[in-house]
């Protein structure tokens, strides 16, 4: 098969972490021809949606992941698979690529599914299951906020559409500064920011959950350094290995028909004690350190449940 990757620069991962990386290095393994182009790239030429980039070979060199060809322009119709794995912010370049790669359904395979990346992301999609999720309020509106941190004393505030733990700040039933995190925020963004109770257990981790086609394959934890209360691995979160409980199955098994439902065939969701709080579609991470725990290639059932679809 043809894949093409939308992605940040491939010259920049790194090949012990990177899930694009160990995705395009599986397809490469199973005999796929790879492709790869930057989301700058994109773009509707009189009907057609095409990419300047360059054909690629993956390989684990540390420095050097990738040989890449001649850059050249190519009309994404003409591939099987593209994927959409930029990293955010779901800002409108990012939504505008959604559009765009959209008017490929019927022609070449999106993964994830642009149109419900586009309307699940990943901070939203958790408010369609309130019974699994803690408390969350999403505002843009001072006096909204005041009031849940009232409620809540100790919360979590962050921008809507960020990622990697940026902009995560505790506010704990003692704290000041609410007021002028407002200020910052709504300064320089018109986004809404989401608020939720903060749950203790984050100290024993935040479990990263993948599910392939609706299925949870696996788990890892991500335990906060020291001094920390984010554990994203962006912002130094330990990954340790960690199994599925009773509660995890029990949330894929709520949230897994939609999942399956509308396309989206790699999603990794975070998980703190029994809680829900994330559903991450746009460019989730946590494969490599997944296989390396349990043993188990999770990019080749990616691949396989793609591979069914077509």
């Amino acid at each position: 098969m043809k894949i093409a990757f939308q992605m940040d620069p491939i010259t920049d991962v790194d090949i012990n972490a990177d899930s694009s990386f160990r995705i395009a290095e599986e397809a490469q393994a199973r005999g796929h021809s790879l492709f790869f182009y930057g989301p700058d790239q994109l773009a509707y030429q009189e009907g057609r949606i095409t990419a300047r980039g360059h054909d690629m070979t993956v390989q684990r060199v540390a420095g050097t992941p990738a040989e890449l060809g001649p850059r050249r322009e190519v009309d994404l119709s003409d591939f099987d698979v593209v994927w959409l794995r930029q990293d955010p912010p779901f800002d409108m370049h990012y939504i505008t690529s959604t559009h765009l790669l959209d008017r490929l359904k019927g022609q070449a395979l999106v993964v994830n599914d642009p149109f419900w990346v586009r309307n699940y992301p990943e901070k939203l999609l958790v408010l369609d299951f309130p019974e699994l999720t803690p408390p969350t309020t999403v505002a843009r509106d001072l006096d909204t906020i005041k009031a849940f941190k009232e409620k809540h004393g100790d919360i979590i505030l962050k921008p809507l559409y960020g990622n990697g733990g940026a902009g995560v700040f505790r506010l704990d039933a003692n704290d000041r500064n609410l007021t002028s995190l407002h200020e910052l925020f709504t300064g320089f963004s018109r986004e809404p920011l989401i608020v939720q109770k903060f749950l203790p257990d984050v100290s024993n981790g935040d479990k990263r959950v993948i599910l392939v086609d609706g299925e949870p394959v696996g788990a890892i934890n991500r335990v906060p350094a020291a001094g920390e209360t984010r554990s994203n691995m962006h912002v130094g979160g330990r990954p340790e290995k960690i199994s599925l409980s009773d509660r995890d199955r029990e949330i894929c098994a709520a949230i897994g028909p939609l999942l399956r439902e509308k396309g989206q065939v790699f999603v990794g969701i975070d998980v703190i004690g029994d809680y829900l709080t994330e559903i991450n579609v746009t460019s989730p991470t946590g494969i490599q350190e997944l296989e390396r725990f349990d043993g188990v290639n999770i990019a080749e059932k990616i691949w396989q449940a793609i591979e069914a679809k077509l």
